[in-house]
């Protein structure tokens, strides 16, 4: 028997995002953090060091685009650039224990606001649901490289 018809699944993602992405917004304004710095100082508790251009592959944002917010970041304490000792024209970005710090405030506020969403799940849904999420999220996250 064919399934019941249903949204796309962009229409049904769309406005979950915008709501996550405005409940972020406060979060980030009151710990002085752009969403752009947030994504980079994410990006970079992949990896101990990431060249200024493989950063902005790893959090996909175009690597002329995240060089201000490179320099917001350094300037703040919360990542360090150095030169490359094997090419000294490449910047090497890391994060600093400020930034990691940061980070892990920023992050633990976020996904307090998403559990009160999460909450509307009965456990095993909110399970299933996380798991699902972060099979898709990484299978899409190797498409696009």
């Amino acid at each position: 028997m064919p399934e019941a018809p249903r949204p796309d699944l962009a229409a049904m993602l769309a406005p979950l995002i915008r709501a996550l992405i405005a409940a972020e917004m406060p979060v980030l304004e009151r710990h002085e953090l752009s969403m752009w710095g947030y994504s980079v100082l994410l990006g970079l508790g992949k990896e101990p060091v990431y060249t200024q251009a493989a950063l902005a592959k790893a959090i996909n944002a175009d690597k002329t685009r995240i060089i201000g917010v490179l320099d917001e970041l350094q300037q703040g304490g919360l990542i360090r650039r150095e030169p490359d000792p094997a090419d000294r024209r490449v910047n090497l970005v890391s994060i600093t224990p400020a930034g990691r710090s940061l980070r892990d405030r920023v992050q633990a506020d976020i996904q307090r606001q998403e559990n009160q969403l999460l909450e509307q799940l009965p456990v095993a849904d909110r399970r299933a649901f996380l798991r699902s999420l972060q099979t898709l999220a990484a299978q899409a996250g190797e498409q696009a490289q």
